[in-house]
């Protein structure tokens, strides 16, 4: 497989995992901060947000291969 067509569909992967992480964990968020906490729902957040980059590294790390 060439190097374009592998970035292509990891461009692709990474455009849906971010979009179904978003969507998770708003989802989530929605039924864990009924009450409003802005400190725990700013952490959560914060670490939600940062959370995708975990499984991403694979797909960049395959996109990148030669």
């Amino acid at each position: 497989m060439s190097i374009r067509t592998r970035k292509l569909i990891g461009a692709i992967l990474l455009l849906t995992l971010v979009t179904v992480w978003a969507l998770l964990a708003m989802a989530i968020a929605q039924f864990v901060f009924r009450t409003p906490n802005s400190l725990a729902a700013g952490i959560y957040y914060a670490v939600a947000g940062m959370g995708w980059i975990l499984p991403a590294m694979p797909i960049i790390r395959w996109m990148s291969k030669t």
